[in-house]
């Protein structure tokens, strides 16, 4: 187990200096840098911090009072924290459910918050029972969370070792891209963004476009294909761009409900009209969908049900279940609406 002198090693300062970070004394002046070396020498070592004796609670103990169990969730969110409709509907499902079973959400997280080495450190400082993992993460940051947590589930991760519940991200996008050929597009662009790989192409929804284009005989155009980084207001840029050429397709599938109702802001200030010169169906079937103009067609993901089928499966493990980790994936279904 690693000490503070250890710590204070790697870091190349003192241990007092180390003492200090760790309990944020701000009577000596320590710079940012030196912060941050101490912070990183912490989560590099697996460094826990000593306190006072404790009577060690057997995980039965724990299950029997629940008031011991902590189960924490990060998500993975292209807008601010609580502001993704998608997110918050898994969200909301990981909640119920564990509302239900008697449980409560002792923490949440974002990936962009747990890269601060600090934030990561205090956040898995405390014993952490079970943990609701929306994002893959860097692997340096997911191995040490997979040190200090025993329990966790995947919602749509790219993590082998751990159960994941998700839905078929190659599958939806060939659905909706087959939607638009059986409406007589020929021309379809796409619209998405970077995952973990930062390369649209690597993504499974654009693979499932090109996949279904191809087996239709159909060509993919790279002018049609945007990379919009999962944010509206570069979106709405690449459509204007794109409509500026005067040379568009005729419709376009778009990885997630957000962009596509970003993309049909972009399509109107441009006096294009939807669907008659270009169709656009999205992908989740977020509750607003139905009201953007027009009604955006998508393909609908059981957000809700995806995070209590998670909070079920982590339940499970923490029950006793061992078997190897599984990938669920529930069903997704289209519904058309005017905007195609």
């Amino acid at each position: 187990m690693s000490t503070i002198r250890d710590v204070a090693k790697l870091a190349d300062v003192s241990t007092a200096t180390v003492s200090r970070v760790i309990n944020n004394d701000t009577k000596y002046k320590i710079t940012d840098e030196t912060r941050e070396k101490v912070w990183q020498a912490i989560t590099q070592l697996n460094y826990k911090i000593s306190s006072s004796p404790k009577r060690k609670v057997s995980l039965k103990e724990q299950f029997d009072n629940k008031a011991h169990i902590k189960i924490g969730c990060v998500l993975s969110v292209t807008k601010e924290k609580y502001n993704d409709p998608y997110f918050m509907s898994i969200l909301s499902g990981v909640e119920e459910r564990l509302l239900g079973a008697g449980y409560s959400i002792a923490f949440i997280r974002t990936g962009i918050e747990l890269n601060d080495s600090k934030i990561l450190f205090n956040t898995f400082s405390e014993p952490i029972t079970g943990l609701i993992l929306m994002e893959s993460l860097n692997n340096e940051t997911y191995e040490y969370i997979r040190e200090q947590v025993q329990y966790i589930v995947g919602i749509d991760t790219e993590r082998e070792d751990i159960d994941n519940v998700g839905y078929d991200h190659y599958h939806v996008a060939s659905m909706a891209v087959g939607h638009l050929i059986e409406k007589g597009h020929t021309q379809i662009g796409y619209i998405g963004g970077r995952g973990l790989k930062g390369n649209l192409k690597d993504s499974r929804r654009y693979r499932g476009y090109s996949a279904t284009m191809h087996a239709a005989g159909l060509s993919v155009n790279p002018d049609w294909v945007i990379d919009c980084m999962w944010d509206e207001t570069v979106c709405i840029e690449q459509i204007n761009r794109l409509c500026q050429t005067n040379h568009y397709p005729t419709a376009f599938f778009v990885g997630s409900d957000l962009m596509a109702m970003a993309a049909l802001n972009g399509l109107y200030n441009n006096g294009i009209s939807v669907p008659n010169e270009v169709a656009v169906i999205g992908l989740s079937n977020i509750e607003v969908s139905k009201y953007s103009n027009p009604p955006l067609s998508t393909i609908e993901v059981p957000t809700k049900e995806i995070g209590m089928v998670a909070v079920d499966h982590l339940l499970d493990r923490m029950n006793g279940n061992r078997l190897l980790p599984k990938k669920v994936i529930l069903p997704t279904r289209l519904v058309v609406r005017s905007s195609t």
